[in-house]
């Protein structure tokens, strides 16, 4: 009988153990500790409470597009300088304003020059000589040849050389022309200022091609290559869309914002478009192939991304990830994984805040990629 009792009291207290543990996992069911630095074990409650859900994921075709906002600029490639051929001083601009607009041929300045008054005087000089008998005759033509180098250096044209001939005075100043159209961007010399060989005059730039300037996204920027088409939208013309192309990929990243500068020739033929304005480009690649989950499954830290998955159940893991393009909310995987593995793809915030909360630090602090 005494045997009966001594069981019965041993039953009795091994089941108010198992109750009082049941009861206290039940007000603190984060009292157990994980096995492991970078794994976490939650309670169906607290996974329903936190909308966690997991889902195995696999290779798939989608189609990358991004927007980005840039501005437009003039085309570098565009710009023509305008220089002295001589020195001398400039007593004449016929433009003195940017933003005019200079046609081929128009007259640009007057330029007084007494190295080119001499080589004009040599020409004048040696047609007059062309006339005489003898070796006088003969020399004048070498001489004639070589003057009209020299003034073809300075940048007169054969027409105002050809003038020189009919003169009656050489004059030191000379007409210059110009020999591009486009717009006034620059404006460097002055009526009366003197001026070396050599010396930019005035810059003209062709508007009928700008550049857009945009900062792209580091991992997006890996599937970007030169050439590649790209829709351009204008704040100021909603209506208006231009096709462009890439055509410069900075090889250098930014390493303040980690984005990549990135240009595209816009062509501009009735020149609506102005540098300065807005633009919105798209840039699109169909059939992509990769590992796509949502954005907010992957925890982004300073040194490191990285996703939960699920071990087992209530069991959580984190593992740090590669992330390439991003596109429609969905983020490109470049890290091999274990197609078995179930990914966090909502909820996954919810599990790091609990990871802090009760461990006091990240689950992969201290980690690099």
């Amino acid at each position: 009988m005494k045997n009966k009792i001594s069981i019965l009291f041993l039953i009795c207290i091994a089941f108010a153990a198992c109750n009082s543990k049941n009861k206290d996992e039940q007000i603190n069911p984060m009292k157990n500790e994980d096995t492991s630095s970078n794994e976490i074990s939650l309670t169906d409650q607290q996974i329903q409470l936190g909308n966690i859900t997991t889902q195995t994921i696999a290779e798939t075709q989608s189609n990358l597009e991004q927007t980005y906002t840039g501005i437009l600029t003039i085309n570098q490639g565009k710009i023509k300088t305008i220089s002295a051929r001589a020195m001398g001083r400039i007593e004449k601009l016929y433009f003195k304003t940017t933003g005019d607009y200079i046609k081929i041929n128009d007259p640009v300045c007057v330029l007084y020059s007494e190295d080119i008054a001499i080589a004009k005087q040599d020409y004048f000089t040696a047609y007059k000589q062309l006339a005489m008998p003898g070796d006088f005759g003969k020399n004048a033509q070498s001489m004639l040849n070589a003057a009209k180098q020299k003034l073809l250096f300075y940048g007169l044209s054969h027409k105002q050389i050809e003038s020189i001939k009919t003169t009656s005075e050489v004059s030191p100043y000379t007409t210059f022309y110009s020999t591009s159209s486009g717009y006034v961007t620059e404006i460097v010399a002055t009526e009366g200022s003197y001026i070396m060989e050599g010396s930019a005059i005035i810059k003209l730039t062709d508007l009928s091609n700008l550049w857009l300037e945009a900062q792209v996204n580091v991992n997006y920027a890996k599937s970007l290559h030169l050439g590649q088409n790209a829709k351009i939208s204008f704040s100021d013309y909603p209506d208006k869309t231009i096709n462009a192309k890439i055509s410069f990929i900075d090889p250098e990243i930014n390493p303040d914002t980690r984005l990549l500068l990135i240009r595209l020739e816009v062509p501009n033929p009735n020149v609506q478009l102005k540098p300065g304005m807005q633009a919105m480009a798209k840039l699109s690649q169909p059939n992509i192939e990769g590992l796509f989950i949502p954005t907010d499954a992957v925890i982004r830290e300073e040194n490191a991304s990285y996703i939960w998955v699920e071990k087992k159940h209530g069991l959580f893991e984190s593992l740090m990830v590669e992330t390439g393009a991003e596109t429609n909310g969905m983020i490109e995987i470049k890290s091999e994984m274990d197609p078995s593995k179930k990914v966090v793809i909502t909820g996954a915030y919810a599990i790091n805040s609990e990871y802090k909360f009760r461990k006091g630090s990240d689950p992969m602090e201290g980690m690099k990629m």
